[in-house]
């Protein structure tokens, strides 16, 4: 049989002719759970689970079964990695968590720019994905990569033991979102930075379905809750597709700052 091509693949995706990869894992959650913070519906996306936060629905996981769609060779064509790396400011000596890591891809090309002393935590909630990037560094004699199998509703890490935290496409399926960003915020040093990114919901153009893409309105109202102790720093537009929203981790004594109007250019 001839293969598919990974862009045929996305083609039929886009379209919503083939079952996404990221049907899984999560079942329809209680609707009280979360002290009220969560709201769940009947009627929702087919992409998303029925449960909503802060007037979002929340996406579907995407499982260990779509390996090979985060691998693709044009990925970097779409999604432009390497200018993603390089706006993280990656310093030697730098603890880094790439939370919903994946099978390794953005985690392989940050272990080098934070070596010798520096290191990669590389967060997952499956532990099939966290198998599979074990090979890669067993491969590439990659040693700072260390592996964390994460839950739902924790990213178990220490606190204040991270300069930076990155989610990449990963915020929006949180099933969990208000406790993984506060336990994800607990575990910054004062000053350190979270980034954010997500493909753009205000953009038409792109061709990713609706519960798969964040606003950076919605971005800001979540992560800048109080009890985040985050303050905003800046959307970089460096990306073709997706927004890369920093925050700062508020000092001692400094006031988490209040959210603020959307920064981004109409589409």
């Amino acid at each position: 049989m001839r293969r598919v091509t990974s862009l045929m693949w996305l083609a039929l995706l886009l379209l919503g002719l083939v079952v996404s990869p990221s049907l899984p894992a999560q079942e329809t959650p209680p609707a009280n759970e979360g002290n009220g913070r969560y709201e769940v519906r009947d009627i929702h996306d087919p992409n998303g689970i029925g449960k909503f936060y802060m007037g979002r629905e929340i996406a579907y996981v995407m499982g260990a079964q779509a390996i090979g769609w985060l691998e693709r060779p044009e990925r970097e064509r779409e999604e432009q990695l390497r200018k993603l790396v390089k706006a993280l400011d990656l310093k030697p000596g730098m603890v880094v968590a790439d939370v919903g890591a994946g099978s390794g891809v953005i985690t392989m090309m940050m272990a080098p720019k934070v070596e010798p002393e520096g290191k990669v935590l590389a967060l997952d909630i499956q532990q099939p994905m966290l198998d599979a990037l074990a090979v890669k560094c067993k491969r590439a004699r990659v040693d700072n990569v260390e592996l964390i199998l994460t839950t739902n509703r924790s990213v178990k890490l220490k606190p204040e033991t991270v300069d930076l935290a990155i989610m990449v496409d990963v915020y929006h399926e949180l099933e969990f979102p208000y406790e993984m960003l506060r336990e994800l915020s607990a575990a910054i040093k004062p000053g350190g930075r979270i980034a954010f990114i997500e493909f753009r919901k205000e953009d038409p153009r792109v061709l990713i379905k609706e519960v798969h893409k964040m606003s950076e309105e919605q971005v800001r109202k979540e992560a800048l809750l109080p009890e985040m102790n985050l303050k905003f720093l800046k959307n970089d537009d460096r990306l073709p597709q997706q927004h890369l929203l920093f925050f700062e981790k508020v000092r001692p004594g400094e006031k988490a700052a209040a959210p603020a109007p959307s920064t981004d250019p109409k589409p």
